[in-house]
């Protein structure tokens, strides 16, 4: 859709195009919906980030913790499954699941929530790297980290949903 269409949309309208930019959190763009018009994309994105970074820290872990395991075969949502697909976590060999899965659970043990990266760009091996390298940081730092790839997500997102004509 055209950000023009975009900035004319009802708040109902709004939540159910971009209720799923952040995982299972419509209430975001229930309250970005306020700063209309977005001039641009960027600034589409920067009010729902700035909603995000505004959170409280138990807010910011329960929309990370909103998002799926990556590799699982968990009922998800539609983003997700995509992107995750993209990055060939949907045809993941029995080992390659069964490390998967080793690697979310200690990561979920350490952290307290799922291990998240923009899987965009990434493939199976970059995206097991990452997770052998970030289990290694502190949870502060994985809490912001994750917070950090959350947005990236959303920027893909809404560059895959919307267009700036």
């Amino acid at each position: 859709m055209k950000l023009s269409e975009v900035n004319q949309m009802t708040q109902d309208a709004f939540v159910d195009a971009f209720g799923a930019v952040f995982e299972e959190s419509p209430a975001i763009a229930q309250q970005a919906w306020n700063q209309r018009p977005f001039a641009n994309l960027d600034a589409l994105h920067q009010s729902m980030v700035e909603l995000v970074r505004g959170m409280s820290v138990e807010q910011q872990l329960a929309l990370i913790r909103a998002h799926p395991d990556l590799g699982s075969r968990v009922k998800m949502a539609e983003a997700s499954v995509q992107e995750q697909a993209g990055a060939g976590l949907d045809g993941l060999s029995g080992a390659e699941y069964e490390r998967f899965q080793a690697l979310n659970q200690a990561y979920r043990e350490r952290f307290g929530f799922p291990f998240i990266v923009a899987v965009r760009n990434h493939t199976k091996q970059s995206i097991l790297e990452c997770f052998v390298r970030r289990l290694e940081n502190e949870a502060a730092v994985e809490r912001g980290g994750a917070i950090a790839e959350i947005e990236k997500i959303a920027r893909f997102r809404l560059m895959d949903w919307v267009g700036e004509g």
